[in-house]
């Protein structure tokens, strides 16, 4: 969750181009390009930025990230959520950390793929990714705030029963499992027309998103928007639901955008 204000997240000293210089490239660069993330998907948003710019060769092979403490305060996020982005980059073969006097986080020489990336640029070769996202969030939040505005009388029951399976899924499971809760909520919206809509536009997404890598960071965080979405269904609060469905697909919108820059 995105704090702000936190104590660990202390203002750069004054003078603070000039350390830049030490990390190899032109004080301020790096962080210039970066901005405050929203509340509702700090990690995501703060991925998404580091990923572009080490895709930008902002940072070059061999040289440093600027220190935690300039990330997070451009970024706006506290510096436990920052070393969860690290670490997703560490994992996924994109940084290394390293210890000592001359420590820090290292960007490390691309190799061929590590993270899927060459097919998902295939992949997304003959689609249009931006108007997929749009599509989808208008989609969604539309059968949200329609599910909140009435359910059928075994929409309850379908609602938490997919909710619960999303819960109890494996890590290889769950994007089926997450598949299904979008789905329910796009069939108990009364309209066949934008379940149909959602089936496909969920299809072209699935696609994409098998193309990156499953972050647990990022499912636990679904898990908590996902469950107050459906909480804001069954309170029949259609605004709440509506806002939360968007925040949540923003989440995936950002991931995507990181993984692809």
């Amino acid at each position: 969750m995105v704090t702000r204000g936190r104590s660990d997240d202390t203002r750069p000293a004054a003078g603070a181009g000039a350390a830049g210089e030490e990390y190899g490239v032109p004080a301020g660069r790096p962080v210039s390009v970066l901005r405050p993330v929203r509340a509702g998907n700090g990690f995501e948003e703060a991925l998404e930025q580091i990923l572009q710019l080490l895709r930008l060769g902002l940072v070059p092979p061999g040289e440093r990230l600027p220190p935690e403490r300039e990330l997070s305060q451009h970024l706006t996020i506290s510096r436990v959520t920052l070393r969860e982005v690290l670490k997703v980059l560490q994992d996924q073969g994109m940084v290394e950390s390293r210890r000592g006097r001359y420590g820090g986080t290292f960007v490390l020489p691309r190799t061929t793929a590590p993270d899927g990336s060459d097919e998902l640029r295939r992949r997304i070769a003959a689609v249009d990714v931006e108007d997929t996202l749009r599509f989808r969030e208008v989609l969604e939040a539309g059968a949200a705030g329609l599910c909140a505005e009435g359910l059928p009388a075994d929409g309850e029951t379908r609602l938490r029963a997919a909710l619960d399976a999303t819960r109890g899924a494996r890590l290889e499971d769950y994007r089926r499992q997450d598949t299904l809760l979008h789905l329910t909520l796009a069939e108990l919206s009364g309209t066949r027309t934008l379940a149909a809509q959602y089936a496909a536009v969920r299809a072209t997404l699935n696609e994409l998103l098998d193309c990156i890598p499953l972050l647990v960071r990022n499912l636990e965080h679904s898990q908590r928007q996902h469950a107050a979405v459906v909480e804001a269904v069954l309170d029949r609060d259609a605004d709440a639901a509506r806002e939360m469905m968007r925040e949540h697909c923003g989440g995936t919108a950002a991931l995507l955008r990181g993984f692809l820059s």
